[in-house]
């Protein structure tokens, strides 16, 4: 990452990842990112075993220093004024894949998703579903075929426990952030498997 970038980062309801993701965040922060958090309904409102949810708004709120866009009428300003660069939801839930691509903006991040791809400008999905290779597999194959969509290289994480999971390497997030911006997607986009 060369230029300080102005990041909408969204973050839907994979709790679990919700913790490997803060790093990623504190580290673009560092890097002179701007970076504004956007959660959808679930991920903001929802206690889980993972965390409280005011708990993980208020790390969001102090390692970016912004507010959250978490309501519809919030995020659709944000392709009108171009408010980011790049738009990253990580992660991305099946549910959120779905809602993608089929065009439904019923949340805070599919609304986000559809106002910053008004302006054309490049969208980073982090793919975190455990039937990404079942359900699910159909609106990635249909993300993965439409202009302005970039995914974070991804792999089985436990293919003998959960063998139709995929999740994305949320180390690779910065790098896939890079090629978004310059038009091409970071390759390879399907990882060897994980333990499991």
């Amino acid at each position: 990452m060369t230029t300080p970038l102005r990041i909408g980062f969204a973050l839907t309801g994979s709790f679990c990842t919700f913790a490997v993701v803060l790093p990623i965040i504190e580290e673009l922060v560092a890097r002179g990112c701007t970076v504004t958090p956007i959660l959808s309904e679930h991920a903001g409102t929802l206690d889980t075993r993972f965390g409280a949810s005011a708990a993980w708004r208020r790390s969001l709120r102090d390692v970016t220093g912004n507010s959250i866009i978490d309501s519809i009428q919030a995020a659709e300003p944000v392709g009108p004024k171009k408010l980011f660069d790049v738009l990253a939801v990580a992660p991305c839930t099946g549910n959120t894949l779905a809602k993608l691509a089929h065009g439904i903006t019923d949340t805070p991040v599919t609304m986000a998703v559809k106002s910053h791809l008004r302006s054309e400008r490049p969208v980073v999905l982090a793919v975190s579903t455990n039937d990404a290779l079942a359900g699910s597999a159909a609106n990635l194959g249909t993300l993965l075929n439409r202009r302005l969509y970039y995914f974070v290289p991804l792999r089985q994480d436990a293919p003998r426990a959960k063998p139709r999971s995929l999740v994305a390497d949320m180390a690779r997030l910065p790098d896939t952030l890079d090629a978004a911006l310059a038009g091409r997607q970071l390759q390879p986009i399907l990882l060897a498997p994980g333990e499991g």
